[in-house]
C-alpha cells in the first residue's frame, strides 16, 4: 500500500534529518571563525563600544567619573563615591573559570586604581593548556568529519553501484550526501588556508584565497539545508501527486538544491565585497549581511517542518505500493 511506502520514505527522511541534527550539534566547528579569533573580535568590539560611549559623554557636563577603557575592560560612568565591581568572567572569556572580582572607586579626582589588579584577581589559563585544548578540539572534529566522509562516500557508492537503487528518491539522497561531503571538505580546506601558518595572524588576515574558502564553506552549509528541504518536498509530492512520475520534477529539485544556494551566495559575496570587505568574511558583526545567509536557512527549516507535518497529517492509502517504489 502507498501508506507503507510513504511511511518508509518518511522514516528515511527522519533518519537523514536526525543524522544532520547530530552532525550539526556535535561538530560546532562548522562556524567559519576560529574560537581564538572570537575572543579577539569580542575584545575589539568592546573597545570600540566603550570609546563610542566616551565620545558621547564628552558632549555632556554630567558629574562623576566618565567612561574609561583600560585596555582590558570598559568602566562605564559612575557617580562620585560609587564603588564599581566587575567579575573576571565579565572581563573576558579567558577567565571563564575564575570567581574573582576587581573593584574601582569613583573619587572626586577620577577613577581609583584597580583593586586588586587583573593579574592578581583573575588567573589566566596556561598557554600550554590552551594549546592542548585547541589541539584536542581540532583532532576531535577532524576524526568526526573524516568518519562522516567515509560513511557518506560509502553510501553514494552503494546507491550508484547497484541498479535497483536507481530511483528519484535515492538520487535526492545522493545529492544530499554530496552536500555533506562538500561541507566536510570545505572545513579541511578552510583550516588548511587559514590556520596552517602559525606565524600568520589569521584573525586579521584578508586575502582572496581565505575569502574564497569561507564563501565556499557558506555555500556548502546552504546546500545542506536546501537539500534537506528537497527531501521534504519530495515526500509531499508523493502525497499530492500519487500517480505522477517524480522523474520530471527531479531537475526542479536540482535547481532548488544547488541553484538557490548559488544565488544566495552570489548576493552575499557581492554585498560583502562592496559593503563590508574586511578580514576573511568570517565575522557576523553586521546583522543584515549575516541574514542574507541566515534568512534562507531559516525559511528552509520552516519548509522542512511544514512538509514533515503534512506527511504526518495527510491520510492516504488508496493506491498500490508498486507505483511509488518505481519513483
Amino acid at each position: 500500500m502507498l501508506n507503507m511506502t510513504l511511511s518508509r520514505n518518511s522514516l528515511t527522511f527522519r533518519v537523514v534529518l536526525l543524522t544532520w541534527w547530530i552532525h550539526h550539534c556535535t561538530l560546532q566547528t562548522g562556524e567559519a571563525i576560529h574560537p581564538a579569533c572570537t575572543i579577539v573580535f569580542q575584545h575589539m568590539k568592546a573597545q570600540e563600544q566603550c570609546r563610542f560611549t566616551r565620545r558621547q559623554e564628552n558632549h555632556t557636563t554630567m558629574p562623576g567619573c566618565r567612561t574609561e577603557w583600560d585596555e582590558v575592560h570598559c568602566w562605564y560612568r559612575a557617580e562620585v563615591g560609587q564603588v564599581v565591581n566587575v567579575s573576571c568572567i565579565e572581563v573576558s572569556q579567558l577567565f571563564a573559570n575564575n570567581n574573582g572580582y576587581i573593584y574601582r572607586n569613583c573619587t572626586e579626582n577620577g577613577w581609583s586604581d584597580l583593586n586588586p589588579s587583573y593579574e592578581h584577581a583573575c588567573i589566566l589559563p596556561k598557554e600550554e593548556a590552551t594549546e592542548d585544548y585547541f589541539s584536542t578540539f581540532r583532532q576531535v572534529y577532524i576524526v568526526g568529519y573524516a568518519t562522516s566522509l567515509i560513511s557518506l562516500i560509502s553510501a553514494i557508492i552503494v546507491f550508484t553501484a547497484f541498479r535497483k537503487f536507481h530511483c528519484t528518491r535515492n538520487y535526492i539522497h545522493i545529492n544530499l550526501f554530496s552536500s555533506f561531503i562538500l561541507r566536510a571538505t570545505a572545513v579541511f580546506i578552510k583550516d588548511g588556508i587559514l590556520f596552517t601558518d602559525e606565524n600568520q595572524d589569521h584573525c586579521i588576515m584578508s586575502t582572496a584565497s581565505c575569502k574564497a574558502v569561507v564563501a565556499f564553506f557558506q555555500f556548502c552549509i546552504l546546500a545542506n539545508y536546501f537539500w534537506l528541504l528537497v527531501e521534504g518536498m519530495y515526500l509531499q509530492t508523493l502525497l499530492a501527486l500519487t500517480f505522477v512520475s517524480q522523474k520530471k520534477y527531479f531537475w526542479w529539485y536540482i535547481l532548488i538544491g544547488w541553484g538557490l544556494p548559488t544565488t544566495v551566495l552570489t548576493i552575499w559575496v557581492l554585498v560583502r565585497n562592496f559593503y563590508d570587505n574586511r578580514g576573511c568574511w568570517d565575522d557576523t558583526d553586521i546583522t543584515f549581511i549575516w541574514w542574507i545567509i541566515k534568512g534562507p536557512i531559516t525559511i528552509s527549516l520552516l519548509g522542512e517542518l511544514y512538509h514533515l507535518h503534512q506527511c504526518d497529517q495527510d491520510p492516504c492509502g488508496e493506491a498500490e505500493v508498486s507505483w511509488s517504489w518505481r519513483q
